[in-house]
């Protein structure tokens, strides 16, 4: 038995130890997912030396039969799980196992709950599936050799996942990684032959590497008895070790569909749903696209990795290959194997790729098409806009060719029904639009009840007329870029002159007019007054129940937008916003009627309170204070 030598004591980095904490503590629900990660381990290791043996197939060291390797004892209460694969060194041992090799960890930990079930489905989110060996492990020992490196360079490392781990040289005669769970006394259950082949078939039957067990035979006599001291062990591959993606879809069970998924994106969760496509023509490729059940914790980091597994000719090429969908399209997950590149294929040669355009384009396609046939499951696809919808919506500025295509997808809110939930598509709008209708309506604002309750929706509500609710950041830079669909064109009822078009008739446009020409003193005066704070004023008759509003010039940028890009550091230049009075209003009558001095504290009110109903900014709230409390007092 080889010794290790030079060992040193190293700790855990700190999100680690807490990690393992949970494992060992809390998570005894699905204990048997710690087979499915180690063996989806060592089959990303064997990919990774099947593509680095393209350039140097002396990496093999006359061992090109990649495999994985399960073996048990009973007795021992052991099972090790051991690979061929590519290996690792001292630094990427240190690096994969004494932390968690990802950015975000500080998020992961933010979301841990305590409840074993959800936390359990934050382990495969994260990454972070090797820590599952602590579930069923007191001592996890794992001795690898880096392919390729000298054989006094194995690496041995040992840890009861109590803080630290213990890391020395080990001789190691082959390349890849071996890992030996010694079980817990509760644990025990998994050191059996047939709940680990039942395991590796429930989970791993997908995997393209073989998964392998031993199978101990005695060899028998001619009359059929057996002869003693003659046992022969033989190595039985447990799983179909075909490529899914390469068998007829007619063949695939939607079982298989799913445990494929699991170990493409390390998620616990099921998919939403998926699109299994082969083409063959000018371009010849297949691909299996799936739609996510649950968002990764790095989703809004738009360098964050991402993209679709790549495969040529079903030779694993690297993950998250990014140049194959667009960014909006960040959270599908699957698989692309093509004839059309070449097998020493890189990033910077897929940047340069014509053909890649091609596919890209298609995958696109794809995957729109998946979601539109997801829509028609109001249920899934709730599930769907809750999660991804925020990142869908920057589809429109991102993918002019496809925006139509993607803006029959997102979903809104409206004054349809007041809801907080987005779950109203601009067909459903259009199908509900009053006669006479020509556009879509909408309004933008900070948070569901400011855009709910804004004095701009009052006569939209009055009419009958449906109103978009826009709450999110990203919003107003998606209506920029969304002006039109299906012939209708978008219009923000906040900015420029208010048209209902033929929803008002003629006898209601003549008063407003007449009601304009009544009130031209009133506007100037209060123009002459507010000169330095508004770029106009005017009657408006867009309100019924507020005295008055803000609105700003058609093409200026919103208040919304505006605030973001200040909070970014963004300097913004001043917009003076036009200031529009209901005519019918108490306090525009009282305003009429005021003597100098309480005409400019009551106006300069009513401008601030427009600019707080919009969720602006005063520049000088304890002025506001000061003369709201005048008025009142007087």
């Amino acid at each position: 038995m080889t010794e290790t030598t030079r060992q040193e004591t190293l700790g855990f980095q700190t999100e680690v130890k807490q990690l393992l904490n949970l494992m060992i503590n809390s998570l005894y629900s699905n204990r048997e997912i710690f087979l499915r990660e180690l063996i989806s381990n060592a089959a990303d290791a064997c990919d990774k030396l099947r593509y680095a043996a393209l350039d140097d197939d002396g990496l093999y060291e006359n061992d090109s039969e990649l495999r994985v390797e399960i073996e048990h004892d009973s007795e021992a209460g052991t099972v090790t799980v051991r690979d061929n694969g590519v290996g690792m060194d001292r630094d990427d041992v240190i690096h994969n196992l004494g932390t968690i090799a990802k950015s975000g960890t500080a998020e992961f930990l933010q979301q841990l709950s305590g409840e074993q079930q959800k936390d359990a489905n934050l382990i495969g989110q994260f990454g972070v599936g090797f820590y599952s060996s602590f579930i069923v492990a007191d001592e996890v020992t794992v001795r690898t050799r880096k392919a390729g490196a000298p054989m006094a360079e194995g690496v041995e490392w040992r840890s009861a996942g109590e803080g630290e781990f213990t890391i020395g040289e080990y001789e190691r005669e082959a390349h890849g990684t071996e890992i030996v769970l010694h079980l817990k006394e509760e644990a025990r259950e998994f050191a059996d032959d047939a709940r680990l082949q039942g395991l590796v078939r429930k989970y791993s039957d997908h995997i393209q590497v073989p998964v392998r067990m031993p199978k101990t035979e005695t060899a028998k006599d001619d009359d059929g008895n057996e002869i003693e001291g003659s046992e022969v062990t033989t190595w039985d591959t447990v799983n179909e070790a075909t490529a899914l993606w390469v068998r007829p879809k007619a063949e695939i069970t939607d079982d298989e569909y799913k445990a494929f998924y699991k170990h493409v994106s390390h998620d616990f969760s099921d998919p939403l749903t998926w699109s299994h496509n082969k083409v063959e023509g000018k371009l010849e490729y297949t691909s299996l696209l799936y739609v996510p059940g649950r968002a990764p914790f790095d989703l809004y980091e738009r360098d964050g990795a991402r993209g679709v597994k790549l495969y040529v000719q079903r030779v694993f090429i690297m993950d998250d290959a990014e140049q194959f969908l667009p960014l909006y399209l960040r959270f599908i997950k699957g698989v692309l194997d093509t004839r059309d590149l070449s097998l020493n294929v890189s990033r910077e040669i897929l940047q340069q790729d014509p053909q890649v355009d091609k596919i890209k384009s298609a995958l696109t396609k794809r995957s729109l098409d998946m979601l539109k046939k997801l829509a028609k499951d109001d249920e899934a696809y709730q599930t769907f806009w809750n999660t991804f919808g925020s990142v869908l919506k920057e589809g429109p500025g991102e993918d002019p060719g496809n925006r139509e295509k993607i803006a029959g997808l997102l979903r809104f809110s409206s004054t349809h029904n007041d809801s907080a939930t987005q779950d109203q598509s601009l067909t459903d709008y259009i199908e509900r639009m009053k006669e006479g209708q020509q556009k879509i309506y909408y309004i933008v604002a900070d948070g569901f009840n400011a855009v709910k309750n804004s004095p701009h929706l009052e006569i939209f509500r009055k009419k009958g007329v449906e109103v978009l609710l826009l709450s999110d950041r990203i919003d107003e830079w998606l209506m920029s870029h969304l002006t039109e669909f299906d012939g209708k064109t978008l219009t923000d009822i906040a900015k420029g002159d208010l048209d209902l078009g033929e929803v008002e008739d003629e006898e209601e446009k003549k008063a407003q007019e007449e009601t304009a020409r009544d009130k031209e003193d009133l506007v100037k005066r209060v123009q002459e007054t507010l000169t330095e704070g508004v770029q106009e004023v005017r009657v408006t008759h867009r309100l019924t129940d507020s005295p008055a509003c803000v609105v700003l010039p058609e093409n200026e940028m919103g208040f919304q937008m505006r605030r973001i890009m200040e909070a970014a550091g963004q300097p913004m230049p001043d917009v003076k916003p036009i200031l529009e009075l209901n005519p019918e209003h108490a306090l525009v009558n009282r305003l009429e009627n005021a003597d100098e001095s309480a005409f400019n504290d009551l106006a300069n009110i009513l401008l601030d309170q427009a600019i707080i109903a919009e969720g602006g900014h005063l520049d000088d709230p304890a002025a506001y204070v000061k003369r709201l409390n005048g008025v009142l007092t007087a």
